[in-house]
């Protein structure tokens, strides 16, 4: 006959129907496990990076972060203070020489300049009418040094005669006294008609000079604010591609503020930044290895900054091939500088495992096995890293990232 299940019994079952459940999953989770341990452990050589150690030549560079900018850019500044009225040109645009981009609010420069043209004038014509004063002053002097010699000679004249009349004795001496001191009077005054006469030329020459160097130099003030009022008519200076120009019709514009930015984007240079504690490493000169994915473009270092900012030094790297197609502005590279040589070194090829000088632990080939080996590795460019020790030459090493193996010393290798 059926009897009824207590509760306890039917905890008891379903307890056992738990841990029997609990107990497969664990099994299946185990044997998973094992199978992705085993196929972990063993590598087909085809997946790997495998280097030989050789013997060679190490170019020795110091890695860079560099980023591709425009080989010519030019900011175009508002020369004065105006707004801006109309845009000619949009971003992206390309303008060739003298291709308006925007229109500056110009009629109160306009205005100005139109001023300094009138005072221009005027100036010129004052320094005319000086000219022409001074020249008829000298010669009303002139005039007047004429008629003092005639009346010197004629005095002159007199002299001889009375002296002459003294020595028949039909004149008398103080007849004669007389006439001399005439003459020497007329003598006197002539000469200081005639110093009057230089020290005048010499003070109006003087005074042309001053008006005449005043107008040259109102005529520079003139033709700055000629430069200054075609400057405003923003035109481009070359032939580019427009990358930014100020699109607020309307909005003030202070003199000096950025209104547009051409760029020839057919040749590009590279910026690079490093850390200033390799400042010694890198100078003008120096070749230099750009990246880009597996592409490499040579260049040379064009110039260092010479002081460090916030722990960084900038450099500019001139491309060999500025024009390369993959060259866009903005792109990330990494920059190789080449600062010395090292000849007959053992070496290996450069990879993601290498981050510096020091001790690693790579995967040597044995065989059919991989054995994890202690290595010291030194100096290092873009192709390869100098082994210090730990390697013989004619060995292979992994250079792939095995970082998920860390826990491995040694892993089966398939051909």
């Amino acid at each position: 006959m059926d009897r009824t299940i207590s509760n306890l019994e039917k905890r008891k079952i379903l307890r056992r129907q738990i841990i029997k459940s609990g107990a497969g999953v664990a099994g299946a989770v185990a044997v998973v496990v094992l199978i992705i341990s085993l196929m972990r452990t063993e590598l087909h050589r085809k997946d790997l990076q495998i280097s030989t150690v050789e013997t060679g030549v190490i170019e020795v560079s110091v890695n860079a972060s560099g980023k591709v900018v425009p080989a010519f850019e030019e900011i175009i500044n508002s020369p004065i203070n105006s707004r801006i009225v109309e845009l000619y040109r949009k971003g992206g645009d390309s303008v060739e020489v003298g291709t308006p981009i925007l229109k500056l609010d110009l009629q109160a420069s306009e205005t100005e300049y139109g001023k300094l043209l009138d005072e221009e004038q005027m100036r010129r014509l004052q320094l005319e009418q000086l000219r022409i004063v001074n020249q008829n002053k000298l010669s009303e002097m002139e005039m007047r040094l004429k008629v003092s010699r005639m009346e010197l000679s004629r005095k002159e004249v007199e002299l001889r005669n009375e002296r002459y009349l003294d020595s028949l004795g039909a004149g008398t001496t103080d007849k004669v006294r007389q006439t001399e001191l005439s003459y020497n009077v007329g003598q006197l005054q002539l000469n200081e008609d005639e110093q009057k006469y230089i020290n005048e030329r010499t003070l109006s020459e003087a005074d042309l000079r001053v008006k005449e160097l005043e107008l040259n130099i109102f005529s520079k003030s003139l033709a700055e604010a000629r430069r200054t009022l075609e400057d405003a008519q923003i035109r481009s200076p070359r032939r580019a591609i427009l990358t930014y120009v100020n699109n607020e019709v309307g909005a003030q514009i202070q003199q000096g503020s950025r209104v547009a930015i051409v760029s020839d984007l057919s040749h590009f240079k590279v910026e690079g930044e490093i850390a200033d504690v390799y400042g010694d490493r890198i100078g003008a000169g120096y070749r230099a290895v750009v990246r880009i994915g597996r592409d490499r473009l040579g260049g040379t270092v064009s110039d260092v900054t010479p002081l460090s900012k916030n722990g960084v030094i900038s450099f500019t790297v001139q491309l060999e091939e500025d024009n390369f197609p993959r060259l866009r502005s903005g792109l990330k590279t990494d920059v190789y500088v080449m600062n010395a040589i090292k000849e007959d070194v053992l070496r290996i090829a450069n990879g993601t495992y290498y981050t510096g000088a020091g001790a690693y632990e790579l995967f040597v080939v044995d065989g059919d096995r991989l054995l994890r080996r202690k290595v010291v590795l030194g100096e290092s460019n873009f192709d390869y890293v100098e082994v210090v020790e730990g390697l013989r030459p004619g060995e292979e090493v992994v250079v792939s990232d095995m970082v998920d193996f860390q826990g491995k010393d040694k892993l089966k290798l398939k051909q």
